[in-house]
């Protein structure tokens, strides 16, 4: 299928305007952290660090535009003691992400604008393990967690959603829920409903009038952009599995943000987001708790560098 975006035919620029300040420079060091950060470029930095503590060391509306992806519920384990997504229940795990989105929304700017992808669980049906999918290695999990109360084994749960109104009820607003349909998606080993190949993607913005540019991506005869994206998961050599594919950010970002804006992803996983955004001609702020992918975003970035 064509695509919009190929980060491979994408220019490695670094858009620093000397009078913008780099985006490592934001933070403020006066509670004594230490932030270990791979500075990439004049507008473009990575701290390896715990994204609430960073994110409160970022001046407020600094940020025009967010794309993320937090760790799933139940789906993987980080080897982090400190990471989302092992939490006992799902509520547990609404509530601490919307605790963090508080962080994200103080340092948006107030026309910016969060796309937040987020995927769903099954109930465990009182499993506390799951076995190695034969056809998706990366499901493989060493625990699972007990069903949610009010739900039954074998329920969807509905993640993405309990996610969304928590943080509407936070103060954001819910804009738009984009399905990400993924053509090439992993099969499921189940026999009893149709294998899930879509995600879903929220738009959540601080204020009712925010930037957008609805005709940053068109379709034949000048048609806008729909809510169904058809975009191929794209595998990375390296270890994290869970990375975004380059077309979906630069979706994202080209309906958000402008040249020279800063944008953000505070669980920065592989670096996909940070690389488009450079390759946009965006300033880039990335976050991510596990040294070993901070290593593997430092790889990626430098490889765009010299290529």
């Amino acid at each position: 299928m064509d695509t919009l975006f190929d980060l491979d035919e994408a220019p490695a620029t670094d858009p620093f305007d000397p009078s913008v300040s780099r985006p490592y420079d934001l933070l403020r060091h006066d509670d004594g952290a230490d932030y270990a950060a791979t500075v990439t470029g004049g507008g473009s930095a990575v701290v390896c660090g715990d994204a609430e503590r960073v994110l409160a060391a970022m001046p407020a509306g600094c940020v025009r535009a967010v794309v993320t992806s937090p760790p799933y519920w139940g789906h993987r384990d980080y080897a982090d003691p400190a990471q989302i997504g092992h939490e006992e229940t799902v509520f547990d795990y609404i509530e601490r992400l919307a605790d963090l989105f508080e962080g994200v929304r103080r340092v948006l700017a107030d026309d910016g604008s969060l796309w937040l992808n987020i995927g769903d669980s099954y109930t465990s049906g009182g499993r506390r393990t799951r076995m190695a999918d034969r056809n998706n290695a990366a499901r493989t999990i060493d625990f699972r967690p007990d069903t949610p109360e009010g739900m039954k084994p074998k329920d969807l749960i509905g993640v993405p959603w309990m996610l969304a109104f928590a943080l509407r009820e936070r103060g954001w607003y819910l804009r738009t829920e984009v399905v990400w349909n993924k053509p090439n998606g992993q099969p499921e080993s189940v026999r009893d409903r149709p294998t899930r190949s879509h995600e879903y993607l929220f738009l959540l913005t601080k204020s009712e009038k925010y930037f957008y540019d609805v005709d940053a991506i068109t379709g034949p005869n000048g048609r806008r952009n729909r809510s169904i994206w058809d975009i191929n998961t794209v595998p990375l050599a390296e270890s994290h599995d869970a990375a975004f594919p380059p077309e979906l950010v630069y979706t994202c970002l080209s309906h958000s943000s402008e040249r020279g804006d800063l944008v953000l992803d505070p669980f920065l996983g592989s670096g996909t987001t940070a690389m488009v955004a450079g390759s946009m001609a965006r300033r880039f702020f990335g976050i991510e708790l596990n040294p070993e992918y901070v290593s593997i975003i430092t790889r990626r970035l430098a490889g765009r560098a010299a290529a």
